[in-house]
């Protein structure tokens, strides 16, 4: 059986994951690490140990977010649906474990001036950006919570920046604790976290976590040994009410091989009632 580096937790914890984990590309070269039919089984594998309650994914097509969903547990259920215009392709799914927690509501916004039109595009980025946005009730504690889940844009800067100002309104229509999951394509010193942080909305758990389980390895090794000194581009946001008892950045390798060009971020919260 692999090693979990959090595994589940109990009640009044949750265990929250955000985990970009690549999309399926068509034509890989043959010997590849990112070939999806060499990573899927490692995905399982990790995602199986791990248990967490809660996962953010990015990057997953509709087939891979099924095989996600099934590959934890029979209990896990998802919401989310591709960011194109025809609601199909790559898209930012919310995985949860529903023995633990009860969906509540959710909906799907897009990160641009039209965030009703599903497929519209804003401030120079040349593929959709989307949000999912889901709120749950913990069936242990009774307590009410929102999860918001993004993938901001590789390519332009300013969709990055109104990316991080469209979260911030969207968690401004609820009082309820809010945890955000994402891959931002940035660093955390750039304008985007400054802006999330400045707001006084949202905490990084990093930051304020009472234990760090490793050390602040670099979140896209791309199938590298990781690394220290390089870009924390994803990240988990949490109301400041919400204590962050443990955080990781999961660098664990299955026979030398990458699940991901990314490394999953996770982190033990406490929602206090």
């Amino acid at each position: 059986m692999d090693t979990a580096l959090i595994g589940p937790v109990a009640a009044p914890d949750l265990h929250v994951m955000s985990f970009n984990i690549r999309r399926r590309m068509t034509r890989p070269l043959q010997r590849s690490p990112d070939r999806w039919e060499r990573r899927s089984p490692l995905i399982k594998r990790m995602l199986h140990a791990e248990r967490p309650t809660i996962i953010g994914i990015q990057e997953a097509l509709p087939d891979q977010a099924g095989f996600l969903r099934h590959a934890i547990g029979e209990n896990y259920r998802s919401v989310g649906f591709g960011r194109n215009a025809n609601r199909r392709g790559e898209g930012c799914p919310i995985i949860f474990d529903a023995a633990r927690v009860q969906l509540l509501d959710w909906a799907q916004t897009a990160l641009s001036s039209t965030p009703s039109i599903p497929g519209s595009t804003s401030w120079g980025n040349r593929t959709p950006r989307v949000a999912v946005d889901a709120t749950f009730r913990d069936r242990e504690t009774g307590i009410e919570f929102r999860v918001l889940n993004t993938h901001f844009d590789h390519f332009s800067r300013k969709s990055r920046t109104a990316s991080a100002d469209q979260i911030l309104l969207l968690i401004a229509t609820s009082s309820l604790p809010t945890i955000v999951t994402g891959d931002f394509n940035t660093d955390v010193d750039s304008l985007p976290h400054a802006k999330l942080m400045a707001s006084g909305a949202i905490i990084n758990t990093w930051d304020t976590a009472k234990l760090h389980v490793t050390k602040a390895w670099g979140t896209f090794p791309n199938y590298h040994d990781p690394r220290l000194d390089r870009k924390r581009i994803d990240w988990i946001l949490v109301s400041p009410t919400i204590t962050v008892r443990r955080t990781a950045i999961n660098v664990t390798r299955f026979d030398g091989k990458w699940p991901s060009d990314h490394t999953p971020v996770q982190a033990v919260l406490t929602i206090s009632g």
